[in-house]
């Protein structure tokens, strides 16, 4: 099973990886997503092998379009939570940053290591809680015939759709990621230095696939 989770939760760097930022204007969110998968896959066809053995180079690609379809200063400053207004404009600039690389670094690792049957973009596009985000729907299906789902929330700024969060198998990522800053800074005294040079997403396996009703 742990393939089949950790296929769900790469696909964020897949969506993330391969958008062409001078397409999106003239597409919809679904067509974001989708375009997103058959690049990366296609592009991952044949070559898990090599990059399972060069790593950096996939962290690479995933990284090198991530900052042209991620909101990162929107991601930092929702997981940052009420502790985003009272730092530093450094520390803000440092936290987006370190949470960038933690992201590319874990899930280009899952990228080759996960197994799958299906990767399914649904056609029945949510609108978002505010007029400018939207939500694409996802299924993941393992070997095993089961199914992930997986809902990606896009954000339209400056007239391109960016990827602000995803929920895998019902767990909020963004949210997840929230609760573990502010434990964080709970536990180190309220040292966001301390928080931001020690951060490391940390979603457990078992929470991924039990999933959540919430």
């Amino acid at each position: 099973m742990r393939g089949a989770w950790m296929a769900a939760l790469a696909l964020v760097a897949m969506c993330l990886a391969s958008v062409a930022p001078v397409a999106q204007a003239q597409q919809s969110p679904t067509q974001v997503i989708q375009q997103s998968v058959d690049s990366l896959m296609s592009e991952l066809e044949g070559k898990k092998g090599y990059y399972a053995q060069h790593e950096g180079e996939l962290a690479k690609l995933v990284d090198t379009n991530m900052a042209e379809v991620a909101d990162f200063r929107y991601i930092g400053a929702s997981v940052m939570g009420r502790y985003f207004r009272g730092a530093t404009p450094e520390q803000r600039s440092k936290f987006v940053n370190v949470f960038r690389k933690t992201l590319i670094d874990t899930y280009a690792r899952g990228l080759v290591t996960f197994d799958y049957q299906t990767l399914r973009v649904k056609e029945n596009e949510n609108a978002g809680r505010y007029d400018d985000q939207a939500s694409v729907p996802m299924e993941v299906v393992s070997t095993n015939g089961k199914t992930y789902p997986v809902d990606f929330t896009l954000r339209q700024s400056d007239g391109q759709w960016k990827v602000i969060n995803v929920i895998v198998n019902g767990i909020n990522l963004g949210l997840t990621f929230r609760n573990q800053f502010d434990q964080s800074m709970r536990d180190n005294n309220r040292d966001i230095d301390a928080v931001i040079d020690n951060w490391a997403p940390e979603v457990g396996t078992d929470e991924l696939e039990k999933g959540s009703d919430a």
